[in-house]
């Protein structure tokens, strides 16, 4: 009875608290400033509101002697100086489980789907630690990714972090949807981070389908939201990865497109008022990306093998967020634009893009396989020159010869329709057929 009573009074406590309530001193750009009340970063802000009308819901994220500075998570539209400010004493919170498998969450984890309201199993913060380095299993796992191009050049690990570089319209949210069907992974989880709201539907209708939909777990924030949402969509997205991580399954975890990520908190860092630095981008950009990367990967037990797609500016694959991620990832496949004009899907450059575990995920004969195709393609690459102005001399080169006869071959290994499935065996018994009829010594 004690016990009983205690419990009653310490929640009668709770209820009769005084509530803090703040005011809005102004808003700013994409800020919102509060004052009157004591708020740690990255805690929930109720703001405006009142007889008929709710408010808005802010993230904390920056703080000062006279108040914080919050980011609104929907439009600021109504919001005027001297409006409540209620803080909720919590942050942001993720939905987690296989309830989730088949369902469109927007980027705070709502469901946008009409599908009625979410089977979580349980709700996490947003929040969560990077697995320590010594703690990390080796990478020693290949991974099917669906694409033969892909699986026998570029070979993926379980929990490989990859990203796939290239200018707009050369077809990387295509070859991401391949990936999305074709791969072994248990689970998928989808970020669309600042997509233009026409292509969601289509890439889940169309391109990821009712089977790919099945074991996958979308997450979208289209461009016109704000950006501290588009930001959060890709942190909800790998705090969804992690959890099943945790439970020691092998999940999949796919971003469309960390350049729009970069430019969220771009967006973000300015309005606080960070210095630009590179092409505009302030130092936060960068700690941030690394942040969001390191998060995926392997643990003790389970995987995170993340894929991300990287919009390169101008079809420069040297600019900042490019050549960040470049460093920090542990791949990087490339799309060649002259590829795609010619019908070449996917339109990956073979030769510039890199796998670095597939020497550790692959058989030594199978890596021999691989090299052996790559020096090939090199070949006729340097001679191209030659070849287009028919100063090529057959004879010179036997690696070139053997390109030039079979060039319709090797085309056609490294094209795949976009609806056609690649088992993995099969795509490596097709790469060994093929080098064998080159005639090189693999």
């Amino acid at each position: 009875m004690t016990i009983a009573f205690a419990d009653r009074r310490a929640a009668a406590l709770t209820v009769a608290r005084p509530q803090r309530v703040g005011r809005v001193s102004s808003v700013v750009g994409l800020g919102i400033e509060v004052v009157g009340v004591e708020c740690a970063v990255g805690e929930l802000v109720t703001v405006g509101g009142s007889a008929g009308r709710p408010g808005i819901d802010a993230e904390v994220i920056a703080t000062t002697r006279d108040g914080v500075r919050c980011m609104p998570l929907s439009r600021m539209t109504g919001i005027t100086p001297g409006a409540p400010a209620h803080p909720r004493g919590r942050p942001v919170l993720v939905p987690t489980g296989t309830g989730l498998l088949g369902r469109v969450l927007d980027g705070l984890g709502r469901p946008i789907d009409g599908k009625g309201p979410l089977e979580a199993d349980a709700w996490v913060a947003l929040d969560n630690d990077t697995p320590p380095a010594l703690q990390r299993a080796r990478i020693e796992t290949p991974l099917s990714l669906g694409v033969r191009v892909l699986d026998t050049l570029t070979t993926a690990g379980k929990g490989q972090r990859l990203g796939l570089f290239a200018g707009s319209g050369v077809g990387k949210s295509s070859l991401l949807s391949m990936i999305a069907r074709g791969t072994e992974a248990e689970i998928s989880v989808i970020a669309l981070v600042g997509e233009r709201g026409r292509e969601v539907r289509e890439f889940l209708e169309d391109d990821l389908g009712e089977e790919g939909l099945a074991r996958s777990i979308v997450v979208v924030s289209t461009s016109d939201e704000p950006a501290l949402m588009r930001l959060r969509a890709a942190f909800v997205a790998t705090r969804i990865a992690e959890s099943f991580r945790d439970r020691g399954a092998d999940v999949t975890l796919m971003m469309d497109s960390l350049t729009r990520v970069a430019m969220a908190q771009r967006e973000i860092g300015l309005s606080v008022g960070e210095p630009p630095a590179t092409r505009g981008y302030p130092p936060s950009t960068f700690s941030l990306l690394a942040q969001l990367l390191e998060r995926a990967g392997t643990a003790e037990r389970g995987s995170v093998t993340g894929i991300y797609t990287v919009l390169v500016d101008g079809d420069d694959h040297n600019e900042p967020i490019a050549d960040s991620a470049r460093s920090i990832l542990d791949g990087h496949v490339v799309l060649d634009r002259k590829l795609a004009i010619t019908g070449h899907f996917p339109s990956v450059d073979a030769l510039a893009s890199v796998s670095r575990v597939a020497s550790r995920v692959n058989p030594r004969d199978r890596t021999a396989t691989a090299t052996a195709l790559r020096r090939v393609l090199a070949a006729r690459a340097s001679a191209q020159d030659l070849l287009d102005v028919g100063a090529y001399q057959r004879g010179s080169n036997p690696l070139v010869d053997a390109a030039v006869d079979h060039q319709d071959a090797i085309n056609a290994f490294l094209q795949q329709g976009i609806g056609d499935g690649a088992p993995y065996e099969e795509s490596w018994r097709q790469l060994t057929e093929l080098v064998q009829r080159l005639g090189v010594a693999a």
